[in-house]
Formats: C-alpha cells, sequence, structure tokens
C-alpha cells in the first residue's frame, strides 16, 4: 500500500544512485584498463598478471551488474512511465550491448590463467574497441529510459 503511495520521484530516484555507482565502476574499469594497456609492452608476464586479473575481475562484476540490476531498472522505469519509444529504443542498444559480452567474457575466460600471453596486446586492443561500443549503447540507453523522463517525474513529484 505504501508503494502505491510513493511519488514516480521517490520510486525512481535511487535508480540515479544505482546508475552512478555503477559508472564510478566503470571508471575504476577505464582506469585498470588503460594503466594495463599502457604498460603491456614493457611488463614481465608476471606484473601483467597482476594488473590483468583485477582487470577481468571488475570487467566481469561490471557487465553482470548491467545485466542483472541496472538495465532491469531502466526498463522496469520505462515501463512503469509508459515510454513506448524508450522501450523501442532501449530494445534495439541492448541487443548491442548484448553482443559486446561474449567477447568481454571470452576474454575473461582466456585471461583466468596468465600462462599465455602471447595475443595479450591484441586482446587488449580488441577489447577496448568492445568497451567503447557498448559504453556508447550504455549511455544511450540511460538516456532514453532515465534522464529523458527526468522532467515527468519532477513533475509527479
Amino acid at each position: 500500500m505504501l508503494d502505491n503511495c510513493k511519488s514516480a520521484l521517490e520510486r525512481w530516484g535511487g535508480v540515479s544512485e544505482i546508475i552512478d555507482k555503477w559508472l564510478e565502476e566503470r571508471q575504476q574499469l577505464l582506469v585498470d584498463y588503460c594503466m594495463l594497456s599502457d604498460n603491456v609492452q614493457v611488463m614481465d608476464n608476471v606484473s601483467c598478471g597482476n594488473q590483468l586479473q583485477p582487470l577481468c575481475q571488475i570487467l566481469v562484476d561490471y557487465v553482470s551488474a548491467g545485466h542483472f540490476e541496472i538495465y532491469d531498472q531502466l526498463v522496469k522505469e520505462g515501463k512503469e512511465l509508459n515510454d513506448k519509444e524508450g522501450l523501442r529504443t532501449a530494445g534495439e542498444l541492448y541487443k548491442i550491448i548484448d553482443s559486446t559480452t561474449e567477447y568481454i567474457l571470452d576474454f575473461n575466460d582466456k585471461y583466468q590463467e596468465i600462462d599465455d600471453l602471447d595475443a595479450i596486446e591484441n586482446d587488449l586492443s580488441r577489447l577496448g574497441e568492445v568497451l567503447a561500443t557498448r559504453f556508447e549503447s550504455e549511455d544511450k540507453m540511460i538516456e532514453v529510459l532515465h534522464f529523458a523522463h527526468q522532467d515527468q517525474l519532477e513533475q509527479n513529484a
């Protein structure tokens, strides 16, 4: 019953906090990625592995949070606010995002063990391209399913 009394802003204002935490995790992911990419040519396998394993962990955490928390919240908000166009666009964006997930998980699986780093430079380069595509699509999804509703949420408050 109390849920019915909450305004849209109260219901969906917390989504901004979840997104903010997720984007902070993205920032750390980018820092870790750049540090490794910038230094991979001069590192020995042990040093590379010491930076690679935390990168893989944050990659999996970030992807998981997106799939199992963020996207669900965004779609739920779009449905609640009856944003058919936003949901349609988000569906198209989700297909792009989902296509990047396989490469990211394959990268993680490949580098769980750091005994074969022969292709790491090429794999990191490709990972950077995949992440750029993913981040762009995620940002658009946030825009069409969350930030596009800010005025509507404030009016309903």
